[in-house]
C-alpha cells in the first residue's frame, strides 16, 4: 500500500472490536485465528484488535505485537485491521503505531492518554506526534468515561486539518451532539463507539461503527449498518431495536469486556478467562447474561 492509499482510506460499514481469548493464563491463539474467520464469514468490513475489548492494558508488548500481527496475517486482506496502537505515553504509541504500519494494518486506532489527563494542547500535540511519525491512517479514539478527558471537536478540527492521514474518529463520548459537526465542518469521518447509539449516530452522518457486541452477532449489527447507510430507516429501526436491545441487556451488567466474554463463552466461542484486575462476573450478573442469551435464542 503506498502513501497516497493510506492516507485518502476512509473506514465505513461495521468493524469488530475483538475481544483476546485466553487460555490458562496465555493468549490463545488457535481461538483468535477462529474469532477472525467468524467475523470475515459474517461480512464485517473490519476486525480492530488490541482495543479496550480487547483487554489491551493487560497485555505485554510482546503479546501485543503479536496479537496485531496474527490478525493481519490471518485476515489475509479479507477485510480490513484497524490495530489499537494507543497508550498514556506518546513514545510508546508512536512505537506501537510504527508496529501496526510496518505488519500491514490498514489504520491505527489511537485512543486518548489515560490517567495523565493532558490539556487540549497536549492531546493536539501527542496525536499529532503520532500521525507525523507512522505511514498509516489514523483513527482517532475519544472515550471519556474511560480516559477522565475528553477529545474537543475543535482540537479535531485541528489534528484534521495539520495531518492527511488522520481520517476518522471513533466516538464513545456518550452522546450525538457532536456528530454533525465532525462529518461536515471538520470533515472527518465518525465511527460510533456505542454500540446503542450506531442507528442515531448514522442518522446524522457516522459512516459505521466498532462494536463490541458483534464478537456475538457480527450479521446482526452487519445489517443494521448496512440498511442505516443504505436509508432503508423502516428495517434499520428493526435491526437497531433487537441489536442494541441485546447489547443493552448484556453491555449494562460489568465493564467491558466482561460480559461479552462471559456471553461468548456461553455461547462456546471462548473460554472464560481474563486477566487481573479483571474478572469473573458475580453470579446473579453471569445468569442474565445466559438469561439474556436465551431469550435471543442464541444458547
Amino acid at each position: 500500500m503506498n502513501v497516497g492509499e493510506r492516507t485518502t482510506t476512509r473506514f465505513a460499514g461495521t468493524y469488530t472490536a475483538l475481544v483476546t481469548p485466553f487460555r490458562d493464563g496465555a493468549v490463545d491463539w488457535e481461538t483468535l485465528d477462529a474469532l477472525v474467520d467468524r467475523q470475515i464469514n459474517a461480512g464485517v468490513e473490519g476486525v480492530v484488535p488490541c482495543g479496550s475489548t480487547g483487554e489491551s492494558a493487560t497485555l505485554s508488548h510482546e503479546e501485543h505485537d503479536r496479537v496485531v500481527e496474527t490478525v493481519i496475517n490471518r485476515v489475509r486482506g479479507r477485510c480490513k485491521v484497524i490495530a489499537g496502537t494507543g497508550s498514556n505515553g506518546t513514545a510508546e504509541a508512536v512505537r506501537l503505531t510504527r508496529h501496526a504500519a510496518r505488519a500491514g494494518a490498514d489504520g491505527a486506532l489511537v485512543v486518548t492518554p489515560y490517567y495523565n489527563r493532558p490539556t487540549q494542547e497536549g492531546l493536539f500535540r501527542h496525536f499529532d506526534t503520532i500521525a507525523a511519525a507512522a505511514d498509516i491512517p489514523i483513527v482517532l479514539y475519544n472515550v471519556p468515561a474511560r480516559c477522565a478527558i475528553d477529545l474537543a471537536n475543535e482540537t479535531v478540527a485541528r489534528l484534521r486539518g495539520a495531518r492527511d492521514n488522520i481520517v476518522a474518529i471513533k466516538d464513545a463520548s456518550g452522546g450525538v451532539d457532536r456528530v454533525a459537526e465532525l462529518t461536515g465542518p471538520i470533515g472527518i469521518d465518525v465511527l460510533c463507539g456505542d454500540d446503542s447509539l450506531t442507528l442515531p449516530m448514522m442518522s446524522l452522518g457516522a459512516s459505521g461503527v466498532i462494536s463490541v457486541i458483534a464478537n456475538l452477532v457480527p450479521d446482526w449489527m452487519k445489517e443494521l449498518v448496512d440498511a442505516a447507510a443504505a436509508g432503508d430507516h423502516a428495517r434499520a429501526r428493526q435491526c437497531h431495536l433487537k441489536t442494541c436491545g441485546l447489547a443493552d441487556a448484556v453491555g449494562g451488567l460489568g465493564p467491558n469486556p466482561l460480559p461479552v466474554k462471559t456471553a461468548m463463552a456461553a455461547m462456546g466461542l471462548i473460554a472464560e478467562e481474563y486477566r487481573l484486575p479483571l474478572c469473573s462476573l458475580a453470579a446473579d450478573a453471569r445468569k442474565s447474561v445466559q438469561d439474556t442469551l436465551r431469550h435471543y435464542e442464541l444458547i
